[in-house]
């Protein structure tokens, strides 16, 4: 009696596991069924507003004002462009000419900037590209964007974070600091091999920070933008008083690679306006979202490209490209000039604008995974807003373990091209939904129009980019290039676009977001083969994510909330019966 209770005890046991085995099976079974239903399945704005944001539980805090926006979108790019990617650019691609590639790569930054703006004021919810995306072209172009921007967030925070390193070691003197600070392991894969502790500890730090509250990480970032902007000035100054603008045309030309390195160097550049989408994730935290948004995110990208170009003709004033270091780049410029005091002074500041651009990017990321959990994406835990704080407390710490963890190994030489092309692939979909809600969701012209001109216009883009890079004749980039504005004019001129009610809309439309689609593919194209092998990998396991859990975690969650039940055949099979004996 007594071995047959205690089998009866096992078997009880066990059939929790076999029934969500069985669920499973028969999720997998109905995969077809569900990819079907949920890939193209779209939310209405409403329903972003309302309902899914109330599976956060509580409420993010509306504590944020415009000036705080502008502080955070400045302070998320510049500690991340000049000091982390100018050396480098002006060094292998662009030569002086560089503040050009920041021009060519801040036009580009500023027209999505616009196509941002737009939608944020429509759907101000904390998702970013990723709601947009979901409410014009469905769930998983919605998923594959959301989780490209988390991929470029994690990569580009570990890789900011070690370069905080650098600048620290050259801020107490130290010469090189390429490896000073850092413990290599023998053993380990080259780029992988030099380990680095201040940038995890920097990282954890900023994590707590951000958990405890927004408004007084936003006051902080206030804080440490203003100084960090009186150093450019500083750096500026000095650079153009104490430089030489023959140093512009020394030793090869203004130009050393000719136009092709300067646009490349504009697609690696590209990096450096990272931060400004930030803005739009803090949408659920902004009193007046509709006023504060464009004033924010335009604002912020347009004096960010000015300092930007400035900073870097100022750099190479003070050094010929030829001996720009890779690493602290602007340190090494001011021994150059034998101002030793300036280069350690230039080494503090770096860190304080570093560590401002890290804030802002880690409240992004969070944000990000947050809105992911309520879609049900990824697990509902990671939506979770702590009730007092306003933050969400779980996608915080997870990604900010993340982020340590990448940090403590990866070079950024090794993610930067990568980080790039997943930017600039999320920037090109935006712009493409615009186009599509504007005349399409709104104007309710016939779909069947604007993904034509879609079409064509991106044909055309990838026709010039292709025929760049095989360095064909100049009429072949011509063709592209002219039919490019003409489809666009015929479009303009064909299809009606309603004049929206909102407070504010991109003007002019749809030559910005059709230029933007079409900058974003060319400066794609001009990106190594090694970072799209890269992406291509990234971009097959997150699919396999979507089709292993992501659709059936939705289709489940739509469920519910419907109050629909589906028969598994498949329960009455692996479910074991349980008869349990009363003794």
């Amino acid at each position: 009696m007594e071995a047959k209770t205690l089998t009866n005890m096992a078997t009880t046991q066990t059939a929790p596991n076999s029934i969500c085995i069985s669920k499973y099976l028969y999720s997998l079974s109905q995969t077809p069924q569900r990819l079907r239903k949920r890939m193209l399945a779209t939310w209405t704005p409403d329903q972003e507003l309302n309902q899914v944001r109330q599976r956060s539980g509580a409420d993010m805090k509306r504590k944020l004002q415009w000036y705080d926006l502008v502080a955070l979108g400045v302070g998320g790019m510049l500690g991340v462009g000049v000091f982390v990617t100018t050396g480098t650019a002006a060094l292998e691609k662009s030569g002086p000419s560089v503040f050009i590639s920041f021009i060519i790569a801040g036009i580009s930054a500023l027209l999505s900037s616009l196509c941002y703006t737009e939608f944020s004021v429509q759907i101000p919810v904390a998702g970013g590209a990723f709601s947009y995306l979901r409410v014009t072209f469905g769930e998983f172009v919605g998923y594959f964007a959301g989780a490209n921007i988390l991929m470029e967030y994690v990569l580009s925070n570990a890789a900011v974070a070690r370069t905080f390193t650098e600048y620290l070691s050259s801020a107490f003197g130290v010469h090189n600091s390429t490896t000073a600070w850092r413990v290599q392991v023998d053993g380990l894969v080259n780029g992988y091999d030099m380990l680095d502790f201040p940038a995890v500890a920097l990282i954890l730090l900023l994590t707590l920070c951000l958990c405890h509250s927004t408004k007084e990480s936003s006051i902080l970032n206030l804080i440490m933008t203003v100084f960090h902007v009186v150093f450019f000035a500083f750096i500026i100054i000095a650079g153009f008083l104490h430089g030489s603008p023959n140093n512009l045309v020394r030793p090869d030309g203004l130009t050393p690679h000719g136009v092709r390195g300067l646009l490349d160097g504009a697609a690696g550049v590209y990096f450096s306006y990272i931060g400004y989408d930030s803005v739009s994730t803090m949408a659920e935290e902004i009193q007046t979202p509709s006023k504060s948004l464009p004033v924010g995110i335009v604002g912020s990208v347009l004096i960010v490209s000015v300092l930007y170009c400035l900073m870097a003709l100022s750099l190479c004033f003070m050094v010929p490209y030829n001996k720009i270091s890779e690493s602290a780049s602007f340190s090494m410029a001011f021994q150059h000039i034998g101002w030793k005091w300036a280069a350690n002074v230039v080494g503090a500041g770096a860190c304080l604008g570093i560590v401002a651009s890290l804030l802002v990017a880690m409240l992004g990321q969070a944000r990000y995974l947050c809105v992911l959990g309520r879609a049900r994406l990824v697990p509902p835990w990671f939506a979770q807003v702590h009730p007092s704080r306003g933050t969400p407390l779980n996608a915080t710490l997870f990604l900010g373990l993340c982020t340590a963890t990448i940090a403590l190994f990866t070079e950024l030489k090794i993610v930067v091209e990568m980080i790039n092309l997943g930017v600039l692939l999320v920037f090109y979909l935006v712009a493409n939904a615009l186009i599509y809600r504007k005349y399409v969701m709104i104007s309710h012209n016939p779909p069947s129009h604007t993904f034509l001109f879609l079409f064509l216009l991106s044909s055309c883009a990838l026709g010039f980019s292709i025929s760049w890079q095989f360095h064909e004749q100049w009429w072949n980039l011509s063709i592209f290039g002219g039919s490019m504005i003409i489809i666009t004019a015929l479009f303009q001129y064909m299809v009606p676009c309603l004049r929206q009610d909102t407070e504010w809309s991109v003007p002019f439309m749809p030559w910005p977001a059709a230029m933007s689609v079409f900058l974003n593919v060319f400066l794609m194209s001009t990106l190594k083969t090694s970072a799209f092998q890269t992406f291509g990998i990234w971009a097959c396991m997150i699919t396999l994510f979507y089709v292993l859990y992501g659709v059936h975690s939705t289709f489940k969650a739509e469920e519910f909330e419907m109050g629909v039940n589906e028969v598994n055949p498949y329960s009455s099979i692996l479910q074991p019966k349980v008869d349990i004996q009363v003794i």
